[in-house]
């Protein structure tokens, strides 16, 4: 009797053994959850140093952001001095004249006031103007002659240029329309800038006089 019982509580022992390792495996494997729960829920997603990182990545360098793109401008080159005179060279003044077959022959002085040499060459452009705005009075002056040669002007040297006055009283009023003016408007040879020289007396207004109201030879040294 004794020797048939003993392998069925063999058996029994075994079947003990193996249900308690089957529920140790089976407590161990319902721990794992319990480790990414609620208490990972208070853990950053991503540590301090990485959240940095991406913000430095994804800011714009201020350096990049606030440098030119195209650079420094090149600064722009002075005109070149082409040795002509020029308005702010010079002084204009009106000399003596003479008087002669109803006009009045006058000498337009140029001085060179700067502190360099300048040339000078061809006609000046001279206009009667008047009112308070310095408006052009009737036709430009006319050129008579030919183009002379260049003068060249030291500093304080002074060339000049002849200039015709008519007497416009000698033209038909209802033509020439006679009006009052301030002075002359003076361009020198290839100039854009004028000068104005005071002369009070009349021109006119009208641009059918039959004849000039005002005449300009070349400039010469004076």
């Amino acid at each position: 009797m004794a020797n048939t019982k003993k392998p069925w509580i063999s058996l029994v022992f075994l079947s003990a053994v193996g249900a308690s390792g089957a529920l140790l495996l089976s407590a161990c494997g319902q721990g794992a959850p319990a480790a990414s729960g609620p208490a990972s829920s208070d853990t950053p997603s991503s540590s301090p140093m990485s959240s940095a990182s991406s913000a430095a990545s994804s800011a714009p360098s201020s350096a990049s952001s606030s440098a030119p793109s195209g650079g420094t401008a090149p600064a722009e080159k002075p005109p070149a001095d082409n040795g002509l005179c020029k308005a702010a060279d010079v002084s204009l003044s009106l000399g003596g004249g003479d008087a002669g077959a109803g006009s009045e022959y006058r000498s337009l002085l140029i001085k060179n006031t700067s502190g360099k040499p300048c040339t000078i060459q061809g006609f000046p452009g001279v206009s009667y103007v008047g009112g308070e705005n310095g408006t052009q009075i009737g036709q430009p002056a006319q050129r008579d002659g030919t183009k002379g040669a260049p003068v060249k002007l030291a500093p304080g040297q002074t060339a000049a240029a002849d200039v015709q006055f008519a007497q416009v009283r000698n033209f038909d009023p209802a033509a020439c329309k006679p009006t009052p003016v301030k002075g002359l408007r003076v361009y020198l040879p290839q100039e854009t800038a004028s000068k104005f020289v005071p002369l009070d007396g009349l021109g006119c207004a009208g641009t059918n006089i039959p004849g000039k109201q005002l005449g300009v030879k070349t400039v010469h040294k004076a």
